[in-house]
């Protein structure tokens, strides 16, 4: 049987890692990788979760089962936290999920129970994940403008057009913040008329929200979400906590799901549950138990909501130091866009053949369509990237 397997496609940013471990070079710099990194590099625990893991610990008494939809404790509280204390609960279905990518899987075979001749329309560039992870759902695919090289911002009038074509019944995938792989965020302004828009064309609004809290704010990072539950009767959102617990390998997120009614809401809630059930059987449950006790705990909520704003900080400053010098070494202002960009990500321009030269010549390892993770800079090596960037272009 398996000798007719064709090998599998290597991922690009996996090698990228392999690569960048077994380099002996002392300066080598790592922007590939999508998490985020202290001053020193390192990916540190959050203290407050690191608290309530020792909570946890003392406290678990069992290791059986939760049900398929996890730790109801953690759902609401991650609920709350995305839409807010004025939320419509009774219209609000939420199922824990292992991460972000689970959340989406969820999220794409309830579309295929509910609507399987729908298309997700995904932006152009989008993570890279998001196409594997909905089209193993067997749903149709589309892409639609969003990102513009040139000026390192949102193709808005572009993207206006390209969804005004979908079909009613269509699902419109959206980055909440944070955009993965560019940066570029719509504005308060452009998410408005994006959901005027999906409200009048009959489009289901299904957001990735990978990064809340370390783009402009947790409040503000939640305003396209909660917008959109404003005026959508029906939505969808994909929530992580790997980036802003820092909670990576152990693998928490949840599927959210808006529906027109409570009645409604009632029946999404058990094919989540049942759909779990077909994929996972169980979700894994440290750290939505982690996560959980975190938010609600007050002393706890405000430790990790400072330790986030200072990654949050960090990656800004960051920002406009690396805006800084890639001005300094072009000796223009062409990268003052990267300021105005949210999250750990920006895309840079790169001519073929730089990112290869970059990590043969410099060590510096970033991924080919030029996206780097600006939170692997730091005060030492970013006037080095920006060097290395300008010579070898």
């Amino acid at each position: 049987m398996f000798e007719n397997l064709a090998p599998a496609k290597p991922d690009l940013i996996l090698s990228i890692m392999q690569q960048f471990r077994e380099d002996r070079r002392a300066n080598k710099i790592d922007l590939s990788v999508g998490v985020y990194k202290n001053a020193a590099g390192g990916t540190p625990i959050i203290k407050a979760v690191r608290d309530a893991e020792a909570r946890l610990y003392e406290s678990q008494e069992t290791k059986t089962y939760l049900g398929t939809t996890g730790d109801a404790g953690f759902n609401a509280a991650l609920t709350g936290l995305v839409f807010g204390a004025d939320a419509d609960r009774s219209r609000l279905s939420a199922a824990q999920a292992p991460g972000g990518s689970g959340a989406l899987r969820m999220i794409a075979d309830l579309i295929r129970a509910a609507r399987p001749e729908a298309t997700i329309h995904v932006p152009d560039p989008t993570w890279a994940n998001h196409i594997p992870l909905l089209s193993s759902a067997g749903l149709t695919l589309k892409s639609y403008a969003y990102f513009d090289a040139a000026t390192g911002a949102v193709r808005f009038d572009a993207m206006m057009r390209d969804l005004g074509a979908a079909r009613r019944g269509d699902v419109i995938l959206l980055h909440g913040c944070c955009h993965n792989p560019t940066g570029a965020d719509l504005d308060a302004a452009q998410w408005k008329s994006v959901g005027t828009l999906l409200l009048d064309r009959g489009l289901l609004p299904l957001v990735d929200l990978a990064y809340m809290g370390l783009g402009v704010g947790l409040e503000e990072d939640a305003f396209g979400v909660r917008h959109l539950a404003t005026i959508a009767p029906e939505m969808a959102v994909a929530v992580s906590c790997s980036k802003n617990f820092a909670v990576y390998r152990d693998r928490v997120g949840a599927a959210i799901i808006l529906s027109a009614t409570p009645a409604q809401a009632e029946i999404v809630t058990g094919k989540l549950g049942a759909i779990a059930r077909s994929l996972w059987s169980m979700p894994p449950d440290h750290a939505a138990a982690a996560v959980r006790i975190v938010l609600e705990d007050n002393g706890l909520r405000a430790s990790w909501k400072a330790e986030l704003d200072s990654m949050r900080e960090r990656i800004q400053t960051l920002r406009a130091d690396l805006a800084l010098a890639l001005n300094r070494q072009s000796n223009s202002q062409a990268f003052d866009f990267i300021v105005k960009q949210a999250g750990m990500f920006s895309r840079l321009p790169l001519t073929e053949g730089q990112a290869q030269r970059l990590k043969d010549q410099h060590a510096v390892y970033i991924v080919p369509d030029g996206r780097i993770n600006v939170a692997g800079l730091n005060a030492e090596n970013t006037e080095v990237f920006a060097r290395a960037y300008a010579q070898t272009r």
